[in-house]
């Protein structure tokens, strides 16, 4: 049924869609990357579940495949959570995610931990819960639980873990990249060297995904640093150097995430697509005609905790859509936003974006393909990667005998169509 209903969204030229839906402000962490990180003084707001369930009544109208709960830290409240979850899955919903700053797994040392993780995780699949993910900055737990404020939550995951799986959860590590996601490299802390740069973030990515595989997680996902965003909607930005990065840094710092990336896809699930790793270096690099834009106020949209108003994005605040729940129909195809490095909509703007786009003007979807040598197959790998991974199913574990298929080199076979 839920694969069904994406393919008919895609063949009407549509993407999937997805509403993020910003639940709660609230937070107990402390990340110095995050402006609702609880140091942060400003008034907090939670959507009221009535209104929630008149924006899943939209999301289902509307025919999206996806819905996102997020805050702030959305198991704060976690019976009005799981409520919100069990709404979605009653609407026929197939996507359904939320996530976690892992302050649950603190005190892991108590006799009751393992019992409170086999609720939790019951509980999140008796609601309907398809992905769960957890944040992980760093595969040095000291650095992360001082960033987050969370004392013995990187110990407790790994407690955690195993109870997820015997109930039939498997929670996704959820990385925001930043200089210390490998420990502290030296490189990656003092001036700009592109080589130093770009082997000291190679080195950080493979220690992160190492770690996290050693912890027990067998889905991870990368979100790209966003610029510090003043007046942002979605308030998970910042300006400390730990998040911020010059744009040839985060050319390096792609460059880098493109190349490890392959050794670990038959490792665990591994959701950052080479094509948009790809997209995001050519945007950079002044190619962004190449790339394909965000659907972002087309079939993506985000949903803030204010008032329950729509937007193009988490960051695009100037665009207020209005009440989600008044949207009467999908906006026509105009999407040509490229403002913002939002792995949420990024990538799969990039990843499905050729299905969109062959259907109104298959001609440039050939030219380009042509236009950038390997780029088809690299797409296609990355479709067959997808497929392979049960399309990141998290009640499903992960199956290495169809993920070794991708062991091999980084580079891809010239696939391109000669068109010209």
């Amino acid at each position: 049924m839920s694969h069904f209903g994406a393919i008919r969204r895609l063949v009407r030229g549509r993407l999937p869609g997805q509403a993020v839906i910003q639940i709660t402000t609230r937070c107990n962490a402390r990340c110095v990357q995050c402006g609702m990180s609880a140091d942060h003084a400003f008034a907090r707001h939670s959507l009221d579940p009535d209104v929630v369930d008149r924006i899943l009544d939209t999301v289902s109208r509307l025919g999206m495949q996806a819905v996102s709960f997020t805050g702030g830290e959305p198991l704060l409240d976690f019976p009005r959570l799981t409520r919100m979850i069990r709404r979605a899955k009653r609407l026929g919903i197939p996507y359904i995610r939320t996530g976690t700053n892992g302050f649950i797994f603190q005190r892991h040392e108590a006799p009751d931990f393992r019992d409170r993780m086999a609720l939790i995780a019951d509980e999140l699949l008796e609601s309907g819960i398809r992905n769960f993910w957890v944040s992980l900055d760093s595969c040095d737990p000291a650095i992360h639980e001082a960033n987050r404020g969370l004392p013995g939550v990187v110990r407790g995951m790994g407690k955690a873990l195993p109870v997820f799986h015997e109930r039939g959860l498997y929670p996704s590590v959820n990385l925001g990249i930043n200089r210390l996601c490998g420990g502290r490299i030296g490189a990656l802390q003092g001036a700009f060297e592109p080589d130093a740069f770009r082997e000291g973030f190679a080195e950080a990515f493979a220690r992160f995904f190492s770690f996290a595989i050693d912890l027990g997680f067998t889905i991870a996902n990368c979100c790209y640093p966003m610029s510090d965003e003043g007046n942002a909607v979605y308030r998970a930005t910042s300006s400390d150097p730990f998040i911020t990065f010059t744009a040839d840094e985060k050319k390096t710092m792609l460059q880098a995430l493109r190349s490890v990336v392959p050794d670990f896809r038959p490792r665990i699930r591994l959701f950052t697509p080479l094509s948009s790793l790809d997209a995001l270096i050519r945007q950079i690099e002044g190619g962004a005609a190449r790339t394909y834009p965000c659907r972002g106020g087309t079939d993506f949209f985000f949903v803030d905790a204010t008032r329950g108003h729509a937007y193009p994005c988490g960051y695009r605040s100037g665009d207020d859509m209005g009440p989600f729940w008044e949207m009467r129909d999908l906006p026509e195809d105009g999407s040509a936003c490229r403002r913002c490095d939002w792995e949420c909509f990024r990538d799969p703007s990039e990843l499905f974006g050729p299905f969109g786009a062959a259907l109104r003007n298959p001609f440039a979807v050939l030219r380009n393909f042509a236009a950038t040598p390997g780029a088809f197959g690299t797409w296609l790998t990355d479709l067959r990667y997808y497929l392979a991974c049960d399309t990141f199913d998290g009640t499903k574990p992960m199956r290495p005998e169809k993920l070794a298929r991708f062991a091999g080199p980084a580079s891809e076979p010239e696939l391109a169509p000669s068109f010209r």
